[in-house]
Formats: structure tokens, sequence, C-alpha cells
């Protein structure tokens, strides 16, 4: 299968001087086309620096970074911005819904970020809504709904823009174990469907659903393992 991530020796240092800390050391890996891989590592170990690369919302200080065949290299922030909306969905460990909008309306905006009109974005939001299961609660508000079903918004909102990757950052966070496993069977079930997922967690038993596990420690991957 083709690559959709590419990202060869990604360097990313924070501070200046004497207080430089190397979060990312030269890390390299690809992921292709219909792959569901878990990142893990402790606190510190660079999987947060490396979710924020692969997501653009930070830019590497060395090294390169393809997304779906671009280069996201010296691109400004609102092309990176442009690349984000297109190319990427994110579940977040929070949620991040808007709290009094309806489901419809939260899985709608990177639609309208996008500029779709109005009708195609209702119809596609309420798709997008019913493949998470969560057709019959397209109008309730986020304080309607429980935790599981605020995150197959979330997950609903990630699809709705058709993107090349979903970026997952510690989805289960917040979840009971019962809806741990209703959201991972979710995950798993669409990565069959052929959709591409990257999965921060640090939990193994979460990241037992994905495929391939590449573990991060002070800002280097010591392992990158794959089932079968």
């Amino acid at each position: 299968m083709p690559e959709v991530i590419k990202l060869e020796n990604i360097r990313r240092l924070f501070g200046e001087g004497d207080h430089i800390v190397e979060a990312l050391r030269g890390v390299s890996f690809a992921i292709s086309v219909g792959e569901f891989v878990a990142i893990m590592g402790a606190s510190g170990s660079g999987k947060s620096t490396c979710m924020n690369t692969l997501g653009c919302l930070d830019k590497p200080t060395s090294g390169t970074y393809w997304l779906d065949g671009i280069d996201t290299a010296g691109m400004t922030a609102d092309s990176l911005a442009e690349v984000r909306n297109k190319k990427l969905g994110f579940v977040f460990q929070g949620f991040n819904l808007l709290p009094r909008t309806t489901a419809l309306e939260n899985v709608e905006l990177p639609l309208v970020y996008a500029g779709i009109p109005a009708a195609e974005r209702h119809s596609r939001a309420k798709a997008a809504l019913e493949r998470v299961g969560l057709g019959d609660r397209v109008n309730h508000t986020s304080a309607q709904l429980s935790g599981g079903q605020q995150q197959r918004v979330a997950i609903a909102r990630a699809l709705v823009n058709q993107p090349a990757v979903i970026l997952a950052d510690e989805p289960t966070g917040n979840l009971d174990t019962t809806t741990t496993h209703e959201i991972m069977q979710l995950f798993t079930d669409l990565n069959q469907q052929g959709i591409t997922i990257v999965m921060i967690t640090h939990e193994p038993e979460v990241a037992e659903y994905a495929s391939r596990r590449i573990t991060f420690r002070d800002g280097s991957i010591i392992s990158d393992t794959a089932e079968g």
C-alpha cells in the first residue's frame, strides 16, 4: 500500500542556549494507507510532540514530513491549516465539542471551514453520524449525550471531511472500561473499512486494538512492532 505518512530524521528542539530540550531525536517512520498504529510512551517520551508534528500543529526543527504526498516543510501557517482541514481528522480525549450546539452542527464544523454549502454539509454530517451509530441523535446537544456518545460525535466530525488520516489523542482517556471497548471497536470497524488511524495512548490494553505499535522513550523510537 502507498505511504500516507512519512517522517524522515525529524528533530524537535525546545528552549535555547544551555536550556535546550530535544523532544524528538531524529525520528523516522512511515505509515501506509489503511494501517492502524498506536503510538506509545511515558510522559515526556516524545509521543505528544510526534503527534503534534503529524497533525501539522507544530513544525519540526529539522527533518522532513510528508503527508499524503505533500512535503509540509516550509509551508506557511495558512497552508498548514488548509492541509489539516483537508487531510486530517482529529479525535481528542476531551471530545472538544461545542456544548450548546447539536451533534449535527458539531460534525458540520470542518465543512463550514472548508466552505461547503449548507445542504451538502447537512447531508454529509448526517451520514457521518449514522456511520458511528448516532443517526437518531443528530439534534441532541452535547449535554444530552453520554461520554461515549460525545466521543462518537467527535469521531463523526473527524470522518466528515473524508480525511487521509484520523489522529486520535488518548481517545478513551475520559471513558469507563465498557465504553472504551465500544469506542475502540468502532475504530477497529472504521479501520477495516480502509481508514488510516494513528492513535496516541499510554494504555497497553487500548494499544492492543491497533495492528502496529510504535513506542517512544526520551525522544527516540525504541520499538516498532506489527502483527502478522
